[in-house]
């Protein structure tokens, strides 16, 4: 009897650990996209420049920071950017804790003070054309004050899209968020997005600010419509990425958590 439970013990060991050792991570957990190392899995574009140069060297890790600059540009001359994560996703939550630094770039547009963004269901990397200035995407944009006036972060921009705020479809390419926080000097903080079955909302320091839904694919948009297969407008998925808009930028962690 003894041998038959041993014999028995061993092989539900075995089944357990070949069972476990195949069987796929949950997907609820929290992945680094950014490894504090170097730019592996995130590919640049810039505007006027194919795709994965690095123009200027605008992206870089330093430190264990993956940064935005712009000392090797002369001018910069609406040369917009973004640095794309490899993977694209559909239900998510990310969390980037950034901070703003330094002065805006000569030639900067004059909202460029301050300004950055993180996009998200962005079109494929590979299909943003040479002169975009920007990619078929949402965006959770983000200010830094000047260290006296308001400039509240957090609005919804959405690009060859649409999204539903408080039951209506966005009138402005962007929406503010319903509760404003302004951010002074170079402190560090931590914007999160949640993503789940059509459903968003942006978070600043654990504080939800914004709420919307259904995202579409804009008909009127010249590069949006392009999208738009067989009259389905929704928009489902899509990739990530990290804005360059003329001033400079840190990223100490970029973390998602897939639903």
């Amino acid at each position: 009897m003894r041998k038959i439970n041993l014999l028995l013990f061993v092989f539900l060991s075995i089944s357990f650990t070949a069972f476990t050792k195949n069987k796929p991570l949950p997907k609820n957990k929290w992945v680094k996209l950014f490894n504090g190392k170097n730019m592996d899995g995130w590919k640049p574009k810039i505007v006027g420049f194919p795709i994965g140069e690095n123009t200027y060297n605008t992206f870089r890790v330093e430190n264990g920071i993956l940064s935005t600059r712009y000392d090797q540009y002369k001018s910069f001359d609406n040369q917009f950017g973004a640095l794309y994560f490899k993977k694209k996703y559909a239900n998510f939550r990310i969390k980037v804790t950034y901070r703003f630094v330094g002065e805006t770039a000569p030639g900067a547009p004059s909202w460029g003070f301050r300004d950055g963004g993180v996009q998200f269901y962005c079109q494929d990397p590979n299909t943003v054309e040479k002169m975009q200035s920007f990619p078929v995407c949402l965006e959770y944009n983000l200010h830094g004050g000047n260290g006296k006036d308001e400039n509240p972060l957090g609005e919804i921009c959405a690009n060859g899209m649409y999204v539903i705020v408080n039951g209506d479809k966005n009138k402005s390419y962007c929406t503010p968020a319903t509760i404003k926080r302004t951010f002074h000097g170079d402190q560090w903080v931590t914007l999160e997005i949640d993503v789940k079955d059509g459903k968003m909302a942006h978070f600043i320091n654990g504080e939800k600010i914004l709420e919307y839904e259904n995202p579409r694919f804009d008909a009127t948009h010249a590069i949006g419509k392009t999208f738009i297969v067989n009259g389905n407008d929704a928009v489902t998925n899509g990739y990530i990425s990290l804005q360059s808009n003329s001033h400079p930028m840190d990223f100490k962690s970029i973390e998602i958590m897939e639903y």
